[in-house]
């Protein structure tokens, strides 16, 4: 706001009378900085036409707006009735004291900055304050600052003006929590656009996945390939407080195990033979941001250990390099192994295990939301006929039976494969899928973990039998499946195997 001064040209200043009517009809709606600018006028008129001191003070004392004058060192010298009314007294002597009396503890850095800086540069200020009144209520006004300058340019006072905004702040801010609230809406309708069904089980992880968005905690996504983990993972992301920092994905898997280190923590050049220049890693490239691990059950010993490092400490080192690099990255991981089974084996530690299983979410796999298969047929008919062109219509009904009877062992992935394909070669209006597409493969009765239990159950029980129940010692069972006895003994337990009843004289 650039600063006026006074002309020394008394012809182009108004009479006395037109300028105090001025700013004594001047409407609330009105920039108050106007008042200011006249009254400096009247103040720093030649002397034939200075208007008293007291008559001065009855035109601010006419101004809505709280009005004070403050000596070139920033004493105060006048407030005007309004500012009276509302403040009651003033006893604080110093700009500092006065401010820290009157004004809301948490503008008050902010206010007092802002009017230092005006009285170092002589320039015009305005800020927004939360002001307290004499009965201790805070109410928004817009504070502006003003200079009064004499015939040389000298500035031998301060207007100050307080213009109360608490009526428009709050509308202002309703407005602003009702839009808030709409956006909060669409984005919890939008959130899992991708995430297709409406079957209880996949509502209740969505609803779960939710809760956890905004918070930084760690997340382990367990289920089925194909059912969809990484757009769980990226909805978490993009409605946490990260979304504006990077979403880094790795698969666990298809990375070499010899490689796996330099991948997540980069590597310096000569770190090991084919490294020829320094590499940044992924959680480098994550930083701020989420670092999705997809099938972390894949991970070998040695980067296991490195990526607990990480979870506790917050730290970690490029391979060929001993310098400590801190990091803030969430991690969301996932697997469709069984981890506990995994640490029973021997071949996961527990102890990460318990560190990214801050907040578990299990995705259920197709077969057990039956209910959504039409919906997701529907949904990758249009995005596939889109793509090529096409106006699908119907749906063939045999076909859509056969899609909502089969078991779908290959999860939204096979669907997804099966629906592509079949918009490809499809040539009318009417959508068909090729049996024989369904039948290649035949889906396990019951889920593949609980398969995988109860196969190991009966090789445990096999061994037991053929060893008569004994568990350690060369010719016990341990030793016949290859596992430390106390490993065999773990899961005895954790499978509810009676061992004794394998005894035999």
């Amino acid at each position: 706001m650039n600063h006026v001064t006074s002309g020394t040209n008394t012809a182009s200043i108004p009479s006395i009378e037109t300028q105090a009517f001025a700013i004594t009809h001047t409407n609330r709606s009105v920039d108050p900085i106007l008042n200011a600018q006249v009254l400096g006028n009247l103040i720093n008129a030649d002397s034939a036409l200075r208007m008293s001191t007291r008559h001065i003070e009855q035109v601010m004392d006419a101004v809505p707006q709280h009005m004070f004058i403050l000596d070139a060192n920033a004493s105060l010298s006048f407030v005007n009735r309004a500012g009276r009314e509302y403040l009651g007294p003033i006893d604080a002597v110093t700009l500092t004291e006065r401010l820290r009396t009157t004004i809301h503890p948490e503008d008050f850095e902010g206010l007092l900055s802002a009017y230092r800086d005006a009285m170092a540069h002589g320039i015009s200020i305005e800020a927004e304050a939360r002001v307290r009144s004499k009965n201790g209520q805070y109410r928004w006004f817009l504070g502006q600052v003003f200079p009064l300058r004499d015939e040389q340019g000298r500035i031998i006072r301060w207007c100050v003006t307080l213009t109360d905004i608490d009526d428009h702040k709050a509308s202002k801010e309703q407005a602003q929590r009702e839009n808030l609230a709409l956006r909060e809406e669409i984005d919890a309708m939008a959130m899992f656009e991708e995430i297709v069904g409406t079957s209880p089980r996949l509502q209740a992880v969505l609803a779960r996945a939710t809760k956890v968005a905004p918070t930084d905690s760690t997340v382990l996504i367990t289920g089925e390939t194909g059912t969809g983990k990484e757009l769980i993972a990226r909805a978490i992301h993009k409605h946490s407080d990260r979304a504006n920092r990077p979403f880094v994905s790795v698969n666990c898997a298809a990375i070499p195990r010899d490689l796996i280190a330099s991948e997540l923590f980069g590597h310096e050049k000569g770190a090991f033979t084919g490294a020829l220049q320094r590499r940044i890693g992924r959680f480098e490239l994550a930083e701020g941001g989420t670092l999705f691990l997809d099938e972390i059950g894949e991970l070998p010993a040695e980067t296991q250990v490195a990526l607990l490092r990480v979870l506790q400490e917050k730290e970690f080192q490029r391979v060929g390099s001993n310098q400590t690099i801190r990091t803030n990255v969430r991690i969301i991981a996932a697997t469709h192994r069984d981890l506990p089974a995994a640490i029973e084996a021997g071949t996961f530690r527990s102890d990460l295990y318990y560190r990214i299983n801050v907040f578990p979410l299990e995705i259920p796999a197709l077969r057990d939301r039956k209910e959504d298969i039409r919906l997701l047929v529907e949904y990758f008919i249009g995005r596939y006929a889109s793509k090529s062109g096409k106006d699908i219509r119907n749906i063939e009904k045999k076909s859509m039976d056969r899609l909502e009877s089969y078991s779908w062992p290959g999860n939204i992935r096979e669907l997804q494969n099966i629906i592509e394909r079949s918009v490809i070669l499809c040539d009318s209006d009417n959508f068909s899928v090729d049996k024989s597409w369904l039948s290649a493969v035949r889906a396990p009765a019951r889920p593949l973990s609980e398969e995988m239990i109860s196969q190991e159950k009966e090789l445990i029980e096999g061994a037991l039998a053929e060893c008569k129940g004994r568990v350690s010692g060369p010719a016990g069972a341990a030793a016949k499946l290859g596992m430390p006895p106390s490993t065999l003994d773990s899961k005895i337990r954790t499978l509810k195997i009676d061992k004794h009843r394998f005894y035999t004289n």
